[in-house]
C-alpha cells in the first residue's frame, strides 16, 4: 500500500489546534512514512504551534465574521474567495487521500473545496453545540466524529460517530501525586486548588480569585493559579503570599492535574475532555463570550450527570463562597463528583478518530 497523504486543518484557538496535532501524531504512529500538511489562518496561533509540533503548515487569508459592523466584515467576501482559491491550489498540488477538519474558518475553506474535488473529508467536532463552519460542512462530509450525544439536530445521524475529543497522551498515564507535589513544591498536608482560565487566561475568573483570595486561603488550602499570559503582570504580585503560585502558563499539565484536589476551570471542549480523564472534583465557570454560549452547554452535559458543579459568571458574587465551602468540606461530594466525571471520559478518542480516517483512505 502506498503511504497516504493527509491534510489537517483547524485553528484559531488551542481547542482546535491540539486535537489536530493529536490526530496527526496518532496517524504518524500508524503510517510512519505518511506525508502531512496542515492548513490554518495565516495570522493565528496555529502558525507557531503546528511547526513547534514538527509539522509543515500553510496559511490562508481568512477570518471569521465579527458580530458588529467592522471593516473586517467588509473584507470577508474577498478573504473567503482568496482562501477557497488557495485551498484549491494546495489540494491540487499536495493530492491528499483524506482531509480532516477540527474547526475554525480555515478548515471551512479547505474542506469545502476538498468535497467539491471528491476528496474524502472527516470533521472532528469538539463541542456539544457545533460551530457554524462544521454545521455548514456536515452534509458533504464523509464522517463526523463527535464528543457529545444528541447532535442529530445539527448533523446527519448516519455520518456521526461518538468518539470523544483527543487529549494529551501524557494525561492517560496518570502522573504520580507525590512527584507532582515535589515538582510544584507543595505542602502535602494541604488540599491543592487548581485555577484554569485557558491558554490566554480568563479575566472574570482572575477577578474572582483576586477578590476571594483571603477567603480561599482561610480554608487551609494552597493554590496554583494559571492566570494567562495577558494577565500575568496584574496578578504575579500574589506570588508573595504563602500557598499561592501564579503562572501564565503550565507546561506540565499531567503533573498539575495529579497535584490538584479541586479544579476551577472554564469549560472549553478540550478542557472538559481532559477533566473527564483526570477525574477531579470540578467547578466549571463557562465563558459567556463564545459562539452560541457553547461552553455552558459543554459544562451542562457533565453537570446533568452529576459530574461537576456549574457556576455562571453572573452568579459568582452570591454563590461562589457557599459553593466552594460545600465542596471543600464534603469528602463524599468530592468522591461522587470524581467518580461521575470519570465515567464520561473517552480515553481512546484519538485512536477511534484515526480508525474512522483509515476507513476513508
Amino acid at each position: 500500500m502506498k503511504q497516504p497523504k493527509f491534510i489537517i486543518s483547524g485553528g484559531g484557538t488551542g481547542g482546535h489546534i491540539y486535537p489536530a496535532v493529536a490526530i496527526a501524531n496518532e496517524l504518524k504512529a500508524r503510517f510512519p512514512e505518511a506525508q502531512f500538511l496542515f492548513v490554518g489562518a495565516q495570522d493565528k496561533m496555529e502558525m507557531q504551534k503546528v511547526p513547534q509540533a514538527g509539522y509543515e503548515i500553510k496559511g490562508l487569508w481568512i477570518a471569521g465574521l465579527q458580530r458588529k459592523l467592522t471593516f473586517q466584515n467588509v473584507l470577508f467576501p474577498i478573504k473567503l474567495a482568496s482562501s477557497l482559491l488557495k485551498s484549491f491550489f494546495i489540494l491540487k498540488s499536495f493530492k491528499p487521500d483524506v482531509v480532516i477538519g477540527t474547526g475554525g474558518f480555515a478548515s471551512g475553506a479547505v474542506l469545502k473545496v476538498a468535497s467539491l474535488l471528491g476528496i474524502p473529508t472527516l470533521i472532528q467536532e469538539q463541542n456539544s453545540y457545533p460551530g457554524i463552519t462544521n454545521k455548514l460542512l456536515a452534509k458533504k462530509a464523509n464522517a463526523i466524529c463527535v464528543a457529545y450525544e444528541n447532535l442529530e439536530r445539527f448533523f446527519p445521524k448516519d455520518k456521526m460517530i461518538l468518539t470523544g475529543n483527543p487529549v494529551r497522551q501524557d494525561l492517560l498515564l496518570q502522573a504520580n501525586k507525590s512527584e507532582a507535589n515535589a515538582y510544584f513544591k507543595l505542602d502535602e498536608s494541604k488540599k491543592t486548588i487548581l485555577i484554569l482560565g485557558g491558554s490566554l487566561g480568563a479575566r472574570r475568573i482572575n477577578q474572582l480569585i483576586e477578590k476571594e483570595l483571603d477567603f480561599l486561603l482561610s480554608q487551609n488550602i494552597q493554590i496554583i493559579w494559571q492566570c494567562g499570559k495577558l494577565y500575568l503582570n496584574d496578578y504575579s504580585k500574589y506570588n508573595e503570599k504563602d500557598s499561592v503560585q501564579v503562572v501564565a502558563f503550565i507546561d506540565r499539565m499531567d503533573l498539575v492535574y495529579a497535584a490538584a484536589d479541586i479544579i476551577i476551570s472554564r469549560s472549553g471542549a478540550s478542557s472538559v475532555s481532559e477533566l473527564c480523564i483526570v477525574g477531579k472534583p470540578t467547578i466549571f465557570i463557562p465563558s459567556p463570550n463564545v459562539a452560541e454560549d457553547h461552553q455552558t452547554k459543554n459544562a451542562k452535559a457533565i453537570v446533568d450527570k452529576k459530574g461537576a458543579i456549574l457556576l455562571k459568571e453572573n452568579e459568582l458574587n452570591e454563590k461562589f463562597e457557599t459553593t466552594f465551602s460545600d465542596i471543600i468540606s464534603n469528602e463524599n461530594l468530592q468522591i461522587e463528583l470524581s467518580q461521575n466525571i470519570k465515567k464520561l471520559a473517552k480515553p481512546n478518542a484519538t485512536k477511534d478518530i484515526v480508525e474512522e480516517i483509515v476507513k476513508l483512505v
